[in-house]
C-alpha cells in the first residue's frame, strides 16, 4: 500500500549568517567588482624529499582507524558508500509512551497528504485518527533524495485537525541511532547525605520561586514561541543594517524590547521580593573570593626568592586551589579513592566501566598477595568501595560476579577470616531492592556467606 504524502519543515533552527571573505584589492571605481576570495590548497609531500605539488590523481583519502591510517580510493568508496531509493517505509506502530521526548533529534517535519488527492487524504485521516484513539505512533524509515547516503528513522504522531477545512496531518520526529546516544549516568539524589539535600524550608523556598516566575499567571502567557525573535540574530540584523547605513557606526546600547527576552520582568521581580529574600535567607550563597596569585605564580616567584617568608595558611591555599588531578588508573596506594575519583569523572561514559573493573582487579590481586599486619583489611576496604558504586550506578553484576569468585577462592583454600570480616560489614551480594538489574533476592543475599560454613556431623 502506497500513500503520495508531502513533507515540510515545522521548525528549523535558524543558523547565525556565515561571513564571507572580502577582498579590497578591487579598485573603488569598478562597482561590478564580486570582492570574492577564492581559497586553493597544494599539497606537498611530507618527507621533504621533493618541493614540488602533488597533483590530484596522486592523491587518496585516508581515514583512522585506531593509531593507522587507512588509504581508501574513490573507486573503493563508492562501492561502499549505502545508496538507498528515495522514499518513506513505515516500519510498524508502537504505543506513544515508549517513545521518550528526550529521544527527538533535529528538526520537527509536517506530514500532510498530497493537496487534491482525496483517497490520499482519506488514508492520512484513517490511519492518524485510529493512531490517537490507540495512543499510538508510527516508527518510519526516511530517504529524502535520491542518491542521499543518511537514512534516517524517527517517529510519526498524528495531529488530527480542529478545523473541518483543514485535513488531519502527521509531525516527524528523528530518532537517534545506538551510535547517537550518549549515557552519561549520574548517582541519584537519594545516595547523597541528609547534610547535601534540601529541608523543607528549603523546598518551600524554591516552590515559591517557581510558581513566582509562571509565565502565564494570569492567562496571557509570555514568551510565546511564534512572537520571541532570537535576541542574537535580531541584534546582529539591526547592527548590520546600521553598518551598511552609516560604516563608522558604534556597537548601539542592547535595545529595550530585547532586554524583555533575555532579562526577568522588574515589575515582577520587585512585587515578589519577599520571594528572593526567602530564597536568599534559606540558602546561603557565598561567592567564591578570586585569588590575587594561582598556584603557578606562587611556586615561581617563592623559587625566584620573592615572597619567600609565606604562612602556612596561604601555602595550603595555594595547594588546595588547584584543579584536581584526573586519575586515570587505580594505583596501590590509595585505590579506594583513586576509585571515587574515576567514578565521578563524567566526561565519558567509559570511566564508570574502567573504574570497575580496575578495581575488582585490584581487590583480586590483594586477595593473593595481602598486606602484612592488615592482613585482608584493604581487600575488604575496596569491596565496600565497589558495592557502594555499583548500586548508586545501578550495574551489580560486576560486583556479585567478584563475590562468588572470592567465595570460591576462599573455599579452595580453606580461607575463613576473610568471608567472616566480609559478612560482619554486610559485604554480601546486591540483591534486587537495591538494584533493579540484580536476580538476587534479599534471602539469597543474607545467606550468601552461610553456605559456606559446614554442616555438623550428625
Amino acid at each position: 500500500m502506497k500513500i503520495k504524502v508531502w513533507v515540510y519543515k515545522k521548525t528549523q533552527e535558524e543558523k547565525f549568517p556565515t561571513l564571507k571573505k572580502y577582498s579590497e584589492k578591487a579598485p573603488a571605481s569598478n562597482k561590478l567588482a564580486t570582492h570574492q576570495v577564492k581559497v586553493s590548497y597544494e599539497y606537498k609531500s611530507v618527507d621533504g624529499s621533493s618541493n614540488s605539488v602533488i597533483p590530484p590523481e596522486q592523491r587518496i583519502k585516508g581515514y583512522r582507524y585506531g593509531p593507522q591510517v587507512v588509504p581508501i580510493s574513490t573507486a573503493e568508496w563508492d562501492a561502499v558508500k549505502f545508496k538507498p531509493e528515495k522514499g518513506i517505509k513505515v516500519l510498524g506502530f508502537t504505543d506513544a509512551s515508549k517513545i521518550k521526548r528526550h529521544c527527538y533529534m533535529k528538526d520537527v517535519y509536517l506530514f500532510i497528504a498530497e493537496p487534491g488527492n482525496t483517497r490520499a487524504t482519506l488514508a492520512v485521516s484513517a490511519i492518524a485518527r485510529a493512531m490517537k484513539e490507540m495512543n499510538a505512533v508510527a516508527i518510519l524509515r526516511c530517504v529524502w533524495r535520491q542518491g542521499q547516503q543518511n537514512v534516517v528513522v524517527g517517529v510519526l504522531t498524528p495531529n488530527i485537525s480542529q478545523n473541518d477545512k483543514i485535513p488531519d496531518s502527521f509531525y516527524f520526529n528523528v530518532l537517534p541511532f545506538a551510535e547517537d546516544v550518549r549515557e552519561y549516568q549520574f548517582p541519584s539524589f537519594n545516595s547523597f547525605p541528609a547534610s547535601w539535600q534540601p529541608n523543607d524550608q528549603q523546598q518551600k523556598a524554591a516552590d515559591e520561586l517557581v510558581q513566582m516566575l509562571d509565565l502565564a499567571p494570569s492567562g496571557k502567557e509570555a514568551l510565546l514561541p511564534e512572537f520571541t525573535p532570537n535576541p542574537v540574530l535580531e541584534r546582529f540584523y539591526r547592527h548590520l543594517e546600521l553598518k551598511a547605513k552609516q560604516p563608522d557606526a558604534a556597537v548601539p546600547p542592547l535595545d529595550e524590547t530585547l532586554k524583555k527576552i533575555i532579562e526577568p520582568d522588574p515589575e515582577l521581580v520587585a512585587e515578589n521580593k519577599s520571594v528572593f529574600d526567602a530564597l536568599h535567607r534559606h540558602f546561603e550563597l557565598k561567592q567564591n573570593p578570586k585569588l590575587k596569585k594561582s598556584s603557578r605564580q606562587w611556586y615561581q616567584e617563592k623559587q625566584s626568592g620573592s615572597n619567600a617568608h609565606v604562612s602556612g595558611g596561604q601555602a595550603v591555599n595555594s595547594i588546595e586551589n588547584q584543579p584536581p588531578v584526573k586519575i586515570e588508573k587505580i594505583g596501590d596506594l590509595t585505590p579506594v579513592q583513586d576509585f571515587e575519583a574515576m567514578m565521578s569523572q563524567r566526561d565519558n561514559p567509559e570511566w564508570v566501566e574502567k573504574a570497575i573493573k580496575e578495581l575488582r582487579e585490584k581487590i583480586l590481586a590483594l586477595l593473593i598477595h595481602p598486606d602484612g599486619e592488615d592482613k585482608y583489611q584493604k581487600a575488604v576496604e575496596c569491596v565496600a568501595a565497589l558495592r557502594k558504586g555499583c548500586i548508586i550506578e545501578q550495574e551489580p553484576g560486576p560486583y556479585n560476579d567478584l563475590m562468588h569468585r572470592i567465595r570460591q577462592y576462599c573455599e579452595e583454600k580453606g580461607i575463613k577470616s576473610l568471608p567472616q570480616l566480609l559478612a560482619s560489614r554486610d559485604l554480601t551480594l546486591i540483591s534486587k531492592s537495591e538494584a533493579e538489574d540484580s536476580n538476587v533476592t534479599a534471602e539469597e543475599a543474607r545467606s550468601f556467606f552461610v553456605k559456606m560454613e559446614p554442616k555438623p556431623d550428625v
